[in-house]
C-alpha cells in the first residue's frame, strides 16, 4: 500500500514484516539507504535528510520502528527484542524490491542498525551510526550495569523497565513531557554543568522534574513538536518502552555474537555534548577493533543528542559524502 504526502514528493508505504506492518516514508531513486529513528521519535526525524538523500541520488526510505507511529504495535513485550527489529528490517528491505541496503540509525535506531548490519551483512552492506556508537554484544548483564548506576539515583533506563510506570508519568501530558525530554538532550537548552543530570530519576521521582523548563530547542518548532505529539498521543509509549525491557533478553539472544566486529564500511557521527558520547568515548577509541570498516568519524562541537535535526545540513554532508565512497 502507498500513498503520497500531502506536502512533499515523499511516499508513505506500509509493508508487510514480522512485526505485522511496517510504514515507511520513502523520497528519491537509486541504491536503498535505509534510516532507523530512535526514542521518543519516528520517520520524522529523518524529515531533512530525505530530500537531501534523495537529491544525491538515493532512494531514502525512513521507516516507523515497531511499535511506533503507523506500524504495528504487538502486545507482548518480547515481540520488542533485538533479533525482530533486524527481521523487520530485512523484510522491509525485500518489501521494496531490493537485496541490499545501506542502514543508517540514530539512538535507539544506531544500535539496531548495527545489530542489522552484523547479523545479515548478506543484506546490510554498510552502517551509518549516529549519536550512538558501536559496542559489540557481550559484557556483563545489562540490567546488572544500569543498577549499579547513579547511587541514590536510578537511571532512566532501570526507571523504563517496569510497565507502566514510565508511562504513568509520560502520558498525561505526552506533548509536555516530549517538549521537556527534547530540550533536556539538546545543546542549547540542555541542564547547565553542574545541574542534576535529566538521566537519572530520584527515588520515586520522575524524569521530567529535571526537564527544563522554558524555550523549545532552536531545532523544533511548535508545528514539528505536534507531529511527535501527535502520534504518541495516538499510540502511547508502550511500543516505544518495550524496547528498553529487552534488553537483558538482546544479550542472551545475541551471545554467540559476544565482541564481534562489525567489518562493514561504516560511519560514526555524534555531539560532543551529548552523554551518548562522552559516556561511551572508550567504545569510540576501541573502533580499531570494533569497527575495523569505519571510514567516517566526527563529533560535533556544540551539539547534543539529536544530531540529525540539530545540524540537519552538516549531517547531510557528513551522509553524502560517506555514500559517496561505498560501491553501489
Amino acid at each position: 500500500m502507498a500513498y503520497p504526502d500531502a506536502v512533499t514528493d515523499r511516499i508513505h508505504r506500509l509493508v508487510s514484516s514480522p512485526a505485522g506492518r511496517t510504514h515507511l516514508v520513502e523520497q528519491g531513486s537509486g541504491p536503498l539507504v535505509l534510516l532507523v529513528h530512535g526514542f521518543p521519535e519516528s520517520w520524522y526525524s529523518w524529515r531533512h535528510q530525505l530530500p537531501a538523500l534523495a537529491a544525491a541520488g538515493y532512494r531514502a526510505a525512513a521507516i516507523d520502528v515497531r511499535g511506533y507511529g503507523r506500524s504495528s504495535r504487538p502486545d507482548a513485550v518480547t515481540s520488542y527484542r533485538m533479533l525482530d527489529l533486524v527481521a523487520d528490517n530485512v523484510a522491509v528491505v525485500e518489501a521494496l524490491g531490493e537485496r541490499s541496503a545501506v542502514i543508517v540509525g540514530h539512538d535507539w535506531g544506531a544500535t539496531i542498525a548495527a545489530m542489522s548490519a552484523l547479523l545479515r551483512p548478506d543484506v546490510f552492506r554498510a552502517v551509518g551510526l549516529l549519536s550512538v556508537p558501536y559496542t559489540p554484544p557481550g559484557g556483563p548483564r545489562p540490567s546488572e550495569v544500569f543498577a549499579g548506576m547513579g547511587g541514590e539515583e536510578e537511571f532512566y533506563v532501570s526507571y523504563f523497565q517496569e510497565p507502566g510506570r514510565a508511562e504513568a508519568e509520560i502520558e498525561p501530558d505526552v506533548r509536555g513531557w516530549l517538549a521537556g525530554f527534547y530540550a533536556a538532550l539538546s545543546a542549547d537548552t540542555m541542564p547547565a554543568p553542574g545541574a542534576p543530570d535529566p538521566h537519572f530519576v530520584t527515588r520515586g521521582g520522575t524524569l521530567r522534574e529535571r526537564f527544563p523548563a522554558g524555550p523549545l530547542p532552536a531545532w523544533l518548532a511548535e508545528d514539528e513538536l505536534d507531529v511527535y505529539a501527535g502520534e504518541f498521543e495516538r499510540t502511547g509509549l508502550t511500543g516505544a518502552l518495550n524496547r528498553y525491557r529487552n534488553m537483558d533478553r538482546d544479550w542472551k539472544d545475541l551471545a554467540a555474537h559476544h565482541g564481534a566486529p562489525l567489518k562493514q564500511p561504516a560511519l560514526f557521527a555524534g555531539g560532543a555534548l551529548d552523554a551518548s558520547t562522552t559516556w561511551l568515548a572508550d567504545a569510540i577509541e576501541a573502533y580499531p577493533t570494533t569497527l575495523p570498516g569505519l571510514t567516517s568519524c566526527h563529533v560535533l562541537d556544540g551539539c547534543g543528542h539529536f544530531i540529525q535535526q540539530e545540524r540537519p545540513e552538516e549531517t547531510n554532508h557528513l551522509l553524502t559524502d560517506w555514500l559517496t565512497t561505498l560501491r553501489v
